[in-house]
């Protein structure tokens, strides 16, 4: 018996991946695609949680870009030199 009721699934063949990482290169398409895939319901458990965790690397980098563009334009206005 599986612990907590959980339904073994297959996990994802190497072609899957490769259609995966290859629909997520494309530039708004996989942007979308990870939400699909991560809180759509219908993808396997490998997948959706490979989105969610991409989609979390994509906002943590979004905060540090804006928190590092923000020291640099701080840096910038300061110095009265712009």
């Amino acid at each position: 018996m599986n612990d907590f009721n959980e339904i073994q699934e297959a996990p994802m063949s190497v072609k899957d991946w490769v259609i995966t990482l290859i629909v997520t290169a494309l530039p708004m398409i996989g942007f979308i695609m990870l939400f699909v895939w991560g809180f759509g319901g219908n993808a396997s458990t490998n997948k959706a949680n490979w989105a969610k965790a991409a989609l979390l690397l994509y906002a943590i980098g979004i905060v540090l870009a804006i928190a590092f563009y923000g020291t640099i334009l701080g840096f910038v206005l300061a110095s009265g030199n712009y």
